[in-house]
């Protein structure tokens, strides 16, 4: 099983998705994605076997994926602050995975209809959802 995780920012939300991933799923192969160095480090910290930077790899670690989890504005052009690119987004948006989107309302895309819930509940939610 692939997984890709995608994070932006300080990459705490994927450093906690790595990690969950890594608890659940021990067999999984998981790429970590930053849109910026700091956020591929943090999620390298927390376990994944594979890490990249930036838009290219975004594109090409979608190509292979199962799953790609991450904050939802990963389908969002110019989401994170503008770390999101209209490549990436289209990208994440088009491929074959099972993209599980964790709600967060920043940079103007506030998601209607979602409870408000710490960040780790969320991320077990999500990590919840890959079928073994």
């Amino acid at each position: 099983m692939e997984i890709l995780v995608i994070d932006g920012q300080g990459g705490g939300m994927g450093r906690g998705i790595v990690s969950e991933v890594r608890k659940r799923f021990p067999q999984a192969s998981i790429r970590a994605v930053g849109t910026n160095s700091i956020a591929t480090g943090n999620m390298r910290k927390a376990g994944a076997d594979i890490s990249a930077t930036g838009e290219n790899a975004v594109v090409v670690g979608a190509r292979n994926a199962d799953y790609i989890l991450g904050p939802i504005g990963i389908v969002i052009a110019d989401a994170l602050y503008g770390e999101i690119t209209p490549t990436m987004a289209l990208a994440v948006s088009q491929c074959r995975a099972k993209r599980i989107l964790i709600p967060v309302n920043h940079c103007d895309n506030l998601v209607a209809g979602v409870k408000q819930l710490p960040m780790g509940q969320l991320i077990q939610e999500a990590v919840a959802l890959i079928e073994a």
